[in-house]
């Protein structure tokens, strides 16, 4: 079965459900329904979600199960936050770099020494 769309395939309005259909005795309702805010999600922010569910928000099996720094997980889940409509706490500049030089070490595109060097730059 297919997704609800959730954008005009013409116009890329707004989509309104307005008819549900009982598979099993062929029941229709008819009116206006508003699709739940995890209905809204892109397909790999779902994705993402069932994953943080299935590991039962255990950050250090999602990143055995993804591949992915504890930092780029918690972005994820901060945008997944926000996606749903709840506020996220904003980080500062400096905790956003911090965050980034910790990823690129995690990833392995930046050595430990020149990491160091980098942070301790962020706090002069």
């Amino acid at each position: 079965m297919r997704k609800v769309l959730e954008q005009c395939p013409s116009c890329s309005g707004n989509i309104e459900v307005t008819r549900l259909t009982c598979t099993q005795c062929d029941t229709e309702v008819t009116g206006r329904f508003t699709p739940c805010r995890f209905c809204r999600l892109p397909p790999d922010t779902a994705q993402f979600l069932e994953i943080f569910v299935k590991n039962r928000g255990n950050v250090k099996e999602m990143e055995r199960e993804l591949g992915i720094s504890y930092w780029t997980i918690r972005n994820r889940i901060n945008e997944l936050i926000a996606e749903l409509g709840f506020e996220t706490e904003e980080e500062d500049d400096t905790t956003r770099q911090r965050h980034e030089i910790l990823a690129k070490v995690h990833r392995g595109e930046l050595a430990a020494g020149k990491a160091a060097e980098l942070l301790s730059q962020l706090t002069q």
